[in-house]
């Protein structure tokens, strides 16, 4: 019986996503790429279908221009609303990238030093036995510690990014920093406290000033549970029978820096697209965006600013950012050298992986397609 409703599921929505010259204003598409997007569409009606995911937004940028960009399935199931293109969705982990590039900046303003400790913007937070400097956190090689998966799924409501530190100031280092490199959602929110702190501004006007007022990302903030905002999707879980629920109650803006920023994909494909492109970043910038740093033992480290940088199996450099978050999930890809960039995202807690590499290979058949 499941797999018969399975089946059927899928036909629908492949038959609803099926039409090429779909006309609607939640759709952009490049005729050229006609065939590539029908592929996409099957592959992120499997994708949804098989995971019970009301809805999914995905967009595309081809040699810095939007090629494709839709909104697919249910920004909301109780009131049958459509997903569209401008719906707002949790990006989870790629929030980091927007904190980093917030952390480059003041230091290209001079506002930050890397080697300067926590301690120097934070005179409160104790004392650590190695020397621990800022540089270490967008790189998470800090040696502070990963969060439990309970210290996740607290509802934090009305805690402020500095009193989130709360949750592991006063834990020990792991290991020296730039020993090793373990991702840590404390890394990003440490680094959103030092940067209030140097400022005098919150997270949300640093991100305001140097991110989405300068490239225009319209549908990027913070969110806020207590606001009302426009085109902000519902979030959803699954029950242990596999039904849609609603997510349990979280307030993310105690790790805004970590995890806690709302987008679409259209806003996540344009930053892409900027820092490739415009010139609000110059070169040095772009250098040290992607650039592993040294561990040690004369090792690189395999992420760069919140961004796993590898190549494909046929020798294409790409940057890799995304992870999930109660109520939904997201992720991106940059190919640099041919000029392509993915966003995926969906209003569910995410538990498998996007089929963002699959998408992106459609769009690389110029050289050859391949998986990971």
């Amino acid at each position: 019986m499941k797999q018969i409703f399975f089946c059927l599921i899928f036909s629908t929505l492949l038959l609803v996503l099926g039409g090429c010259e779909k006309k609607q204003a939640n759709v952009i598409y490049d005729k050229s790429y006609i065939e590539e997007i029908k592929q996409t569409r099957k592959d992120i009606a499997l994708h949804i279908t098989r995971n019970y995911i009301p809805g999914a937004t995905i967009s595309i940028a081809k040699d810095n221009r939007v090629i494709y960009s839709e909104g697919i399935g249910l920004a909301s199931k109780e009131l049958d609303v459509p997903m569209t293109r401008e719906n707002k969705l949790r990006i989870g982990d790629v929030s980091q990238i927007f904190t980093n590039i917030i952390y480059l900046k003041l230091v290209e303003e001079g506002i930050l030093n890397p080697d300067s400790t926590v301690q120097h913007y934070i005179p409160e937070y104790p004392p650590t036995e190695f020397k621990l400097a800022i540089k270490h956190l967008p790189y998470h090689t800090s040696g502070i510690r990963k969060e439990e998966p309970g210290e996740t799924e607290i509802p934090g409501l009305n805690i402020t990014i500095q009193n989130g530190l709360k949750d592991f100031m006063n834990d020990p280092l792991t290991n020296p920093p730039g020993w090793f490199q373990e991702s840590s959602m404390f890394n990003s929110n440490l680094l959103g406290a030092v940067m209030e702190k140097a400022t005098n501004k919150n997270f949300l006007t640093l991100l305001k000033e140097y991110v989405t007022q300068p490239l225009n990302l319209t549908h990027t903030l913070i969110d806020n549970p207590s606001a009302i905002i426009s085109g902000r999707a519902d979030f959803y879980n699954n029950n242990l029978m596999g039904q849609n629920i609603n997510a349990p109650f979280r307030d993310l803006r105690y790790k805004a820096p970590s995890k806690g920023i709302l987008s679409n994909t259209e806003d996540l494909v344009k930053l892409g697209m900027a820092i490739l492109e415009s010139e609000y970043f110059n070169e040095e910038f772009r250098e040290n965006f992607f650039e592993p740093c040294d561990l040690y033992g004369g090792f690189k480290s395999e992420m760069a600013n919140g961004w796993l940088i590898m190549q494909d199996k046929k020798g294409r450099e790409f940057y890799g950012s995304g992870g999930g978050v109660t109520g939904g999930g997201a992720a991106i890809l940059i190919y640099p050298d041919e000029s392509l960039v993915v966003a995926y995202a969906v209003n569910h807690t995410l538990e498998t992986d996007m089929p963002v590499f699959k998408i992106a290979h459609h769009f690389l058949q110029d050289l050859g397609s391949d998986e990971k």
